[in-house]
């Protein structure tokens, strides 16, 4: 079969296109033949060699991805080969013609969410739902704010509050991403770019400023994020590149709370949580996976850079 490998830690060009040995399942397994794979920041991260975890050399990038069961191994009841799934997660890597999966690393696909959508479910929703259901704590009618909104896990958060009955505002780089979180679901839209968005959020709050900001991008945004908080807010971190010159007074002024998220750390019982919430929503619709560019599996170096880039307009994925 075919499957990107990485021999060595470093930029997208590390990233090739090979013939790799045949994979089968063992005990309690599942192959899956790739339909698409999408695409994660932290696979960036990851191939770069800046990541916490580092997988052993060589490796097959990737934990999200949608396809169809193609063999099963003992143990395995609760699918039959043929069953359209979504991965989150796998053992040989998603950026691949198949990959290989724990049983319980594998969801049913609804027929109205095709492949390439759901390559996009399980990083970006799971993490919108981990740090907006789950750390924030929303109550019905509360203010949020999703800084930097059009990326996937933007688009998730956005149609996961719109559920939550919350107030929503959402911020983009580029006219097409902010259009893109406005028909998302978002009841405003700013331009982050813009010297008096911090002033407009206040005033569309009567000056109380927001409940809940999910900051996808920290080491720009954490002290301007307390700026347009409300008293007892919560900021919830899912996405840092760097450090930053930050006054935790402004914590303290306002008895807000500050959270870190990394969906991998989610205890068990949370995650099988996280997994049925986003089964009734692809189900009855209101969650559903944007795609924002695909590319060919042998390019997998350009999507990396197309991430990295920023700006994205909802989820990237791979076609083998």
């Amino acid at each position: 079969m075919l499957a990107i490998r990485v021999h060595e830690f470093g930029e997208p060009e590390v990233m090739k296109l090979e013939e790799t040995d045949d994979l089968l399942p063992s005990a309690e397994q599942v192959l899956v033949r790739v339909k698409a794979a999408g695409v994660n920041p932290v696979d960036t991260y990851i191939r770069a060699g800046q990541y916490a975890r580092k997988p052993s050399l060589p490796y097959t990038p990737g934990s999200d991805a949608a396809g169809v069961i193609e063999k099963i191994g003992d143990g395995v009841s609760h699918f039959k080969e043929g069953d359209r799934v979504y991965v989150a997660g796998t053992s040989s890597g998603a950026y691949a013609e198949f990959c290989l999966c724990d049983g319980n690393q594998v969801f049913p696909l609804p027929e109205n969410i095709s492949f390439e959508q759901g390559a996009g479910v399980f990083v970006p929703y799971a993490t919108a739902y981990r740090a907006l259901c789950q750390k924030a704590d929303p109550q019905s009618g509360e203010t949020v704010l999703i800084h930097g909104a059009s990326g996937s896990v933007g688009i998730a958060a956005v149609q996961l509050a719109r559920a939550a009955n919350l107030i929503i505002i959402g911020t983009g780089g580029s006219e097409a991403g902010r259009n893109l979180v406005m028909e998302a679901g978002a009841d405003y839209v700013f331009d982050h770019q813009t010297e008096n968005y911090l002033d407009e959020i206040m005033k569309i709050t009567d000056g109380r400023g927001v409940n809940i900001v999910l900051e996808m991008l920290a080491n720009v945004n954490l002290q301007k994020d307390l700026e347009v908080l409300a008293m007892f807010g919560r900021v919830v971190v899912i996405g840092n590149r760097g450090s930053l010159d930050f006054n935790p007074r402004a914590v303290m002024s306002k008895d807000a709370a500050v959270y870190g998220i990394s969906l991998f750390n989610a205890p068990p019982g949370k995650m099988t949580e996280i997994h049925h919430a986003l089964q009734r929503g692809l189900s009855d619709g209101h969650l559903k996976p944007i795609i924002g560019q695909t590319f060919p599996l042998a390019e997998a170096a350009q999507a990396h850079r197309a991430i990295l880039a920023g700006n994205s307009l909802g989820k990237i994925v791979l076609i083998p």
